[in-house]
């Protein structure tokens, strides 16, 4: 489609890197998808491509499974001009933080909170920790996950999600942004379902930022009628646009980078009228000074 903006610069807050190793952790790949190299810095490449297809200039890829941050270190180190680095932790294990300042100082810039995924509140002291550990250098967020969570090439392979989502609801994260005001915290999918709660924290916490990706299909979970531009127009009216990122979910080949989100995204953001200005923003710009 042809956006009703100019300059927009696209950087996507939200790329799963689905590395050898993150394929290698869960047992096997799906059916139908391409099975990626075993240098990570191979798939940089075939990401690189794909990105240029699309005019996306940036993208922050996830290392989507604890213990592989590894791979996107190496797609960072390869392409640092292109990419930002963010990695799945699961804070309770006992190497937590020594992976997680590996991790910083292996150039990654987000630690990513899965608490439904394993199974931790987030008044836990070891989040905290990480925290502590993310407000140690400018240019570190943490992004935690809320709401419902269904991890598709789980479904595919035929695994288990044992997931809990009492821990799910952006409201737990009140104190601890509220603790450290020195770190910027995203969470994604608009909260996925909770977003009432995730409008309530972004308005209470000024350094909680929202992301738009994926087909927010958690829109069917609510009472009324809501669709994307409803949507978007509340998350402004509450955050503004200096604190939402656009963002994909993208994730594997050979789908690849998913432009029919932006698509979607773009044509509900331009149905409420925003300005160019603001479109400049939420597709790239917020992203970039968050991370600078």
């Amino acid at each position: 489609m042809q956006i009703p903006w100019n300059d927009i610069v696209l950087r996507d807050a939200h790329v799963h890197y689905f590395s050898h190793g993150f394929f290698t952790a869960l047992g096997g790949v799906p059916g139908g998808w391409e099975a990626p190299p075993e240098n990570p810095a191979a798939l940089a490449a075939r990401w690189i491509s794909e990105l240029d297809r699309h005019g996306v200039a940036r993208a922050a890829l996830i290392a989507s499974v604890h213990g592989d941050e590894g791979s996107v270190a190496a797609a960072v180190t390869r392409f640092p001009e292109r990419f930002y680095g963010w990695f799945m932790l699961d804070p309770t294990a006992s190497d937590a933080l020594e992976r997680a300042e590996r991790a910083f100082h292996s150039g990654l810039r987000g630690v990513c909170l899965f608490p439904a995924m394993h199974r931790y509140p987030l008044s836990h002291p070891c989040v905290a920790e990480v925290c502590r550990l993310a407000a140690a250098s400018p240019g570190r967020i943490v992004f935690v996950h809320c709401g419902a969570l269904s991890v598709g090439v789980r479904k595919l392979l035929g695994l288990a999600s044992p997931f809990d989502m009492r821990y799910s609801n952006p409201i737990d994260l009140h104190p601890v942004a509220l603790a450290h005001p020195g770190v910027n915290f995203i969470v994604p999918h608009f909260g996925a379902g909770y977003f009432r709660e995730a409008l309530m924290l972004s308005d209470l916490c000024p350094n909680v930022h929202l992301d738009s990706s994926s087909s927010n299909a958690w829109m069917r979970y609510q009472p009324e009628e809501l669709d994307l531009a409803r949507v978007f127009r509340r998350a402004l009216d509450v955050a503004g646009p200096r604190r939402i990122l656009f963002g994909t979910d993208s994730s594997c080949f050979p789908r690849g980078w998913q432009r029919a989100i932006f698509e979607e995204q773009a044509r509900a953001l331009a149905q409420i009228g925003i300005s160019a200005a603001d479109a400049r923003l939420i597709f790239g710009g917020n992203l970039e000074r968050l991370l600078s």
